[in-house]
């Protein structure tokens, strides 16, 4: 029986349009880089002409500053809400850079220096003492070693500390290994090596970064998207995606997607669709989680009843979307169910407001 991988990383997963790529790329190349700045560009927000399908839904200049921001071996840090796209940005451009987006460090509060630069195989260094050969290098000290981006995911949930052993690595591209003598104690950064680093602005209180490392950074914001019909086609084409790869044998309803989408919208702005003013939800209603739901509403209907999702499987699937930050979320998303989904107009819509007794509580 044949596995299969359940998130291929994005070098794969778009393999041969970066291999086009590659193969018509004629323009000048940073140092170490594997495609040119327009390259990578086309290859994030998309080329129809060459056939390159648009992956990030998001402002298009915000891709430029972040490609200039690292050809001039600046680190970067994308700042944002949970759920607009700060890790696929920062993997699509190190898939874009370095042809490998898998050199990753997961901040969170029980990182340590030795999973960010280097650790030890033990065996070896009771053994023999400190050498290169008992030397386990982590994704920055591979990254340095191969000239590749390194992502560092939620950079403010490690402790300052922690933090602050990047500085000489983003400053003097130098990595000390105090163990070791001779040629060996030093690991330069060879051309192409850089870090893209993410961090929540919902948590940014958490670990705040000191000045000198926030020096070494450029700040980019990625914001939610503003566009309804653009959200919804971004919602529809991801959960069909993650549908087929369930084995779902329909695609998701559209009535659905839109009735889920303009949902989120409404309760994650505090405001609906016609201006009037509403209770907002405390938790993350992003884009990503958007998604998350279309595809447990497809999931819902295909395995329960072998049909498409219905009105009644997103009210149940909303549930626990809903209730994760605030245990008062779940009956301000009773109240909108009750009191603003009956002025909308469309079967999908009365089809919700009859589903709302399916909440728990």
């Amino acid at each position: 029986m044949k596995l299969e991988i359940q998130r291929p990383p994005a070098e794969r997963r778009h393999a041969a349009e970066l291999a086009r790529l590659r193969d018509h790329d004629h323009d000048p190349r940073p140092p170490g880089w594997a495609l040119s700045l327009r390259a990578a560009r086309r290859f994030i927000i998309g080329d129809e002409q060459s056939g390159i399908r648009r992956k990030f839904v998001g402002d298009p200049s915000l891709v430029d500053r972040a490609l200039v921001a690292l050809a001039t071996n600046r680190g970067l840090l994308l700042l944002g809400r949970p759920g607009t796209a700060k890790s696929l940005l920062s993997e699509l451009i190190a898939a874009a850079i370095s042809g490998d987006s898998t050199l990753t460090v997961q901040g969170g509060a029980a990182t340590t220096e030795d999973q960010i630069k280097y650790s030890w195989n033990y065996a070896m260094l009771v053994a023999e003492g400190p050498s290169p050969r008992s030397l386990v290098p982590a994704p920055m000290l591979r990254g340095m070693r191969e000239g590749r981006i390194v992502r560092f995911e939620e950079l403010t949930r490690c402790p300052l500390e922690v933090q602050d052993c990047l500085l000489s690595l983003l400053s003097e591209r130098v990595l000390a290994i105090p163990e070791l003598t001779g040629e060996h104690g030093m690991a330069f950064a060879e051309q192409g090596f850089n870090v893209v680093a993410t961090a929540n602005t919902d948590d940014r209180g958490v670990n705040e970064m000191s000045t000198a490392l926030k020096r070494r950074f450029t700040f980019e914001t990625v914001f939610p998207i503003a566009d309804f019909a653009t959200e919804l086609e971004l919602v529809r084409a991801e959960s069909a995606e993650l549908l087929s790869q369930s084995g779902v044998g329909t695609p998701p309803d559209r009535d659905v997607l839109e009735v889920l989408v303009t949902t989120f919208r409404e309760l994650r702005e505090g405001t609906t669709a016609d201006g009037r003013s509403m209770e907002r939800l405390s938790a993350a209603l992003s884009t990503a989680e958007a998604v998350s739901v279309a595809h447990a509403v497809g999931v819902r209907g295909w395995y329960l009843r072998g049909a498409p999702g219905t009105p009644a499987d997103l009210v149940e699937c909303l549930a626990g979307t809903a209730v994760k930050d605030s245990e008062h979320d779940l009956a301000r998303l009773r109240r909108y169910l009750e009191q603003q989904v009956p002025r909308k107009h469309g079967a999908c819509w009365r089809a919700l407001h009859e589903a709302r007794d399916r909440l728990p509580g």
